[in-house]
């Protein structure tokens, strides 16, 4: 079982990782990381993901997922349901290799979808990816930047129970419904950055709370990379604006993290 801290949400085939990704994640397993959930969120990330969690057996848990925001050759735009005709075949291909299905969900960031068209498409996109976790029986890791409340009635709506809402930043009235239908809510290290979290760490409980880094963004420093072993400051914030000790956190943490991702827990069992 993980005594240590658990990342449910990194992006370890992100480009930045390119040159030392085996040196960040010897690092991250010396600092107390004892399992990494590395999310996807394009589907030339399939195969490198699940390369790395070869390499990195028990370590590296990987997902697979098409993000809100797709970018290419013509820069950063909403998903359409045409990014989901390759992927969907894999999420059947690779069942048994993944611990989740993401990152998923809804951006409605306005210069990114700024018509109803988009926004109506991305729900589309959200949707069926639901319904492939559901038929595979996989956890989801969701992104909800500006559509926090969007994003919780549809997870509701879908009737999806094993759900992951990371670096959640919407009304504390939407993710208070979110912990009513039991999800969990993870804080990556940019929550230090001020205090906008704190009312939300406030009165989320510490048994709906996970944590991660969202590396290689979200860290302490906007004009540096993040990397894994930064869990430990997302760990101590939360536990300072709880009052209580890290170690408590970091506990209760993974334990949460090892109930929302099951095949974590048995990947580290192996």
């Amino acid at each position: 079982m993980a005594s240590g801290f658990i990342d449910c949400h990194c992006h370890m085939t992100a480009i930045e990782f390119q040159q030392d990704v085996d040196v960040i994640l010897e690092k991250s397993h010396e600092a107390g990381v004892k399992a990494l959930i590395s999310v996807t969120e394009q589907v030339d990330e399939f195969e490198r993901v699940l390369h790395l969690s070869e390499r990195y057996p028990g370590f590296v848990m990987p997902c697979f997922g098409i993000h809100p925001i797709q970018s290419g050759e013509e820069g950063h735009r909403s998903a359409r349901l045409q990014d989901l005709e390759p992927v969907l075949p894999l999420f059947e291909k690779f069942q048994d290799k993944l611990v989740a299905i993401g990152e998923i969900g809804l951006d409605f960031t306005p210069w990114l979808a700024s018509t109803s068209q988009e926004r109506e498409e991305q729900k589309k996109v959200f949707q069926v990816q639901l319904e492939a976790a559901k038929r595979l029986d996989l956890p989801v890791n969701v992104h909800s930047r500006s559509a926090g409340r969007q994003t919780i009635s549809l997870l509701k709506e879908q009737g999806v129970q094993n759900v992951l809402l990371h670096n959640f930043a919407g009304r504390l009235s939407a993710a208070l419904e979110g912990v009513q239908a039991g999800y969990f809510f993870s804080f990556p290290p940019a929550v230090t950055r001020n205090d906008q979290r704190v009312k939300l760490i406030q009165h989320i409980p510490l048994e709906n709370i996970c944590l991660e880094t969202d590396s290689p963004s979200l860290g302490p420093n906007q004009q540096e990379r993040n990397v894994p072993e930064n869990i430990k400051i997302s760990c101590c914030y939360i536990a300072g604006v709880k009052g209580l000790p890290p170690e408590t956190v970091c506990e209760v943490t993974a334990k949460n993290a090892l109930r929302l991702f099951p095949r974590v827990c048995q990947k580290l069992k192996e």
